[in-house]
C-alpha cells in the first residue's frame, strides 16, 4: 500500500525537485514493411507508424492529468532502417526519402522525436548500411524530429574501424550542412558501441530485432531528487551515501513503473523496460555535476570524480532493479555537457576537460554526449575519439557512445546555443596531435579475449 507520506513525498519530488518521466517511447517493428518498391515501402512505413502510435500522445497526456506526473516527451523508435530498406533503396536520395517519411509520420501522430534511422555495423557494412550512413549529412538537415544512430562495435565482434573512419567524415559533413542559426543536426546523431535494443532515449533509440511487434519503454529522470536527498547526508559515511542514493532511485523508479504499466494497458502494447537514467536538464538543480559536488568534490573534474560517478551509477542501478523487474536501456547517470548546467560551469572554470570526461565514461551510463568542439576539428580526430570510446565499451562490456557537435566557425571558449532540453555548450578544446595514420588503417579491431564465453 502507498501511504499519504509517500504521496506527499512524490508530489514534492515533482513540484520542487524536477522529477519527471522523461519519455514514453513506443518501439515499433517495421520488418513487415520491407518491399522491393520504394514508394510502397514508404507508404507501408507511414501507415504502420501512424496506425500503431495514433493514440500515444493523447494517452500520455491523459496519464499526466490523472497522476500529476510530468511526461516531458512522447517518442517512437523503429527497426533500424538499413535492415528494411536494402531491397529497394539504391541511392542517398532514396534514403533521404525514407527519412522524410519517418519525419512526416512522427509529425502526424504528434510525437517529439522518432529514432531508428540507424545501422548496426559492428563487424561489417552492407551496401544498405553504408548508403544510410552516407545519407546522414542530407537526411538530418531535411528532417525535424528524426534521430539517427550507428553502432560501430561490440564486445562480441570488436570495432569496425572502416565504419569509425566513415562516421568521423560524416559528422564533419553534417556539421557543414547545418546553416547558420539552425539547430545543429549532429545533435540528432550518435555513434555507439554495444548499443542496447531497448533504449528509450534519443538520439540513440531504435527498436531492436529481438523486440516484439510493438513495446512501451519508459525513461525516468531525477537528478534533482537525488541532489536533494544527498543534502541531508553531508559528511556521512560511504555506507549512508550509498543507501541514500539507492533508496531515492527506488522511489523514482516506482513512478516510472506506474506510468509504464498505465501506458501499456491503455495502449494495448506490451510493457518493455524502465530506463532509470539520471538525465539532466539545463534547469537549476537538475544536474548530475551538482550531485558529484555534493559528495565532496570542489568541482566536477577534480580528482575523485570518476570514483564518485561510479558510486552514483551503481547505486542508481541497484535501487532501480529493486523497484522494477524490467530495468533496461541505458540505466545509470548521463554526463552530457550542454544539458547539465553544473557540467557547463565545470568546463568554464577549467576543472573538466574532454580527457576527464572520457575517463568518466568508463563508469557512467553512456559516453561523450552533447559536446561542442571547434568547427575545424579534423574528421580523423573525431574518428579517433569515437574509436577511444568504442574501445572503452568493448573492453568493459558496457554501452558507450559519442555525440559530438563540431561548431562551424567557432573556436574554443565560444558558446553554442541549442535551446530547450539541449541547453547550450561551451566549445571545448580537442587534442591537436594527429591520429590520421592509425584511423586510415583498413579493417577492424578484433574482439577482446574475454568475449569468448560460449
Amino acid at each position: 500500500m502507498i501511504n499519504i507520506y509517500e504521496v506527499n513525498e512524490t508530489n514534492q519530488m515533482i513540484e520542487q525537485e524536477n522529477l519527471d518521466v522523461r519519455t514514453i517511447t513506443m518501439g515499433i517493428s517495421l520488418l513487415g514493411c520491407a518491399d522491393q518498391d520504394l514508394g510502397r515501402l514508404c507508404d507501408s512505413i507511414y501507415d504502420r507508424i501512424t496506425t500503431q502510435a495514433r493514440d500515444l500522445v493523447s494517452v500520455g497526456e491523459q496519464i499526466e492529468k490523472d497522476y500529476g506526473v510530468p511526461i516531458v516527451n512522447k517518442r517512437i523508435s523503429v527497426t533500424p532502417i538499413s535492415l528494411i530498406a536494402g531491397s529497394c533503396a539504391r541511392s542517398i536520395e532514396d534514403y533521404v526519402r525514407i527519412a522524410k517519411t519517418l519525419d512526416r509520420a512522427a509529425e502526424a501522430v504528434g510525437v517529439n522525436y522518432i529514432g531508428g534511422f540507424s545501422a548496426i555495423v559492428s563487424k561489417g557494412m552492407t551496401e544498405a548500411d553504408e548508403l544510410l550512413m552516407r545519407s546522414l549529412p542530407y537526411a538530418l538537415p531535411a528532417t525535424n524530429c528524426m534521430c539517427s544512430s550507428v553502432n560501430v562495435g561490440s564486445t562480441k565482434t570488436g570495432i569496425n574501424m572502416d565504419a569509425v573512419r566513415l562516421m568521423g567524415e560524416i559528422i564533419v559533413e553534417t556539421a557543414r550542412n547545418t546553416k547558420d542559426g539552425d539547430f545543429p543536426h549532429c545533435a540528432k546523431l550518435v555513434v555507439f558501441c554495444n548499443a542496447p535494443d531497448d533504449n528509450p532515449f534519443m538520439a540513440g533509440a531504435f527498436h531492436g530485432v529481438s523486440e516484439p511487434d510493438a513495446v512501451i519503454n519508459v525513461g525516468v529522470s531525477g537528478p534533482g531528487v537525488v541532489k536533494t536527498a544527498l543534502e541531508s547526508c553531508r559528511g556521512e559515511s560511504f555506507e549512508v551515501l550509498c543507501e541514500t542514493v539507492k533508496k531515492t532511485a527506488f522511489k523514482i523508479t516506482r513512478v516510472g513503473q506506474l506510468v509504464a504499466k498505465e501506458a501499456s494497458e491503455r495502449l494495448g502494447v506490451p510493457f518493455g523496460i524502465i530506463d532509470l537514467s539520471l538525465a539532466p536538464t539545463p534547469a537549476i538543480g537538475d544536474s548530475v555535476a551538482d550531485i558529484l559536488e555534493l559528495m565532496g568534490l570542489e568541482s566536477t573534474g577534480a580528482p575523485g570524480t570518476t570514483a564518485a560517478l561510479a558510486l552514483l551509477n551503481d547505486q542508481v542501478k541497484k535501487g532501480g532493479i529493486m523497484a522494477s523487474s524490467y530495468v533496461g536501456g541505458l540505466s545509470g547517470a548521463f554526463i552530457p555537457v550542454s544539458e547539465d548546467q553544473g557540467m557547463i560551469d565545470a568546463v568554464q572554470r577549467g576543472s573538466l576537460s574532454l580527457e576527464k570526461l572520457e575517463a568518466m565514461t568508463c563508469v557512467c551510463s553512456v559516453g561523450l554526449d552533447m559536446i561542442a568542439i571547434p568547427g575545424d576539428t579534423p574528421a580523423s580526430t573525431i574518428s579517433g575519439i569515437i574509436a577511444d570510446e568504442a574501445a572503452i565499451g568493448m573492453i568493459n562490456q558496457k554501452t558507450t557512445a559519442v555525440r559530438l557537435i563540431p561548431a562551424v566557425g567557432k573556436k574554443v571558449g565560444d558558446r553554442v546555443e541549442f535551446g530547450g532540453l539541449f541547453g547550450y555548450a561551451p566549445v571545448m578544446p580537442v587534442n591537436s596531435f594527429s591520429c590520421e595514420g592509425f584511423i586510415n588503417r583498413k579493417g577492424r579491431i578484433p574482439a577482446p579475449i574475454h568475449s569468448f564465453k560460449n
